[in-house]
C-alpha cells in the first residue's frame, strides 16, 4: 500500500496558494545491496552475491547502450533513455550543440505491469498514519479499479 502525506501550498506568487496536494511518502530507498538482499529472500535459487552482480552489470551495461543512443527496455518496468533540454535557433546554421543543448537526464518510462493504466487498477493508497493530518475527519482508503474480466488488471508481478 502506497501512503500520502496532505502538504499546502504556501507560495507567495503561486495562483493555487492554499491549495492542498497529496505527495507521496517515502519509506526506504533500497540500492543494489539491499535489492539484491530482498531478491536473495524471496523465492530465488540465486545467492545475495550473484544476485548483487548480476545487477551490477546490468547497471553498467544499461548506462553504456544509453550512452551509445540505445533505449532499454526491461520489460514490465521501465524504457531507459537519455534525454536533453534544447534551446531553438532561428536559423539552423546557428545552432551549436555545444552551446544549445543542456541538462541532460535519464529517462525511464513506465512499461507493462507498472505502466500508468495497469497501475490504477491494482495500487493502494491511504493517507499516512504518522503526521498530523490536516482533515476534519478520516479519509477513506482507496482501493484498486481490478476487473476480473481484464487479465492486464490482475497484481504486478515481482
Amino acid at each position: 500500500m502506497l501512503h500520502y502525506r496532505l502538504h499546502q501550498d504556501n507560495r507567495k506568487t503561486s495562483k493555487t496558494k492554499g491549495n492542498w496536494y497529496g505527495h507521496i511518502v517515502t519509506r526506504n530507498t533500497y540500492d543494489i545491496e539491499a535489492l539484491a538482499q530482498y531478491m536473495a529472500n524471496h523465492n530465488t535459487p540465486f545467492s545475495k552475491g550473484t544476485i548483487k552482480g548480476i545487477l551490477t552489470d546490468m547497471v553498467a551495461s544499461v548506462r553504456e547502450l544509453n550512452l551509445a543512443g540505445n533505449p532499454v527496455k526491461i520489460d514490465d518496468l521501465a524504457i531507459f533513455s537519455l534525454g536533453f533540454s534544447s534551446q531553438g535557433v532561428k536559423d539552423a546554421n546557428d545552432y551549436n550543440p555545444q552551446k544549445h543543448i543542456s541538462r541532460f537526464r535519464l529517462r525511464a518510462r513506465a512499461t507493462g505491469a507498472l505502466s500508468p493504466k495497469r497501475l490504477e487498477k491494482v495500487v493502494r493508497i491511504a493517507e499516512a498514519s504518522d503526521y498530523k493530518s490536516p482533515r476534519t475527519h478520516k479519509p477513506e482508503t482507496s482501493t484498486p479499479k481490478e476487473n476480473p474480466s481484464d487479465p492486464s488488471s490482475g497484481p504486478v508481478s515481482a
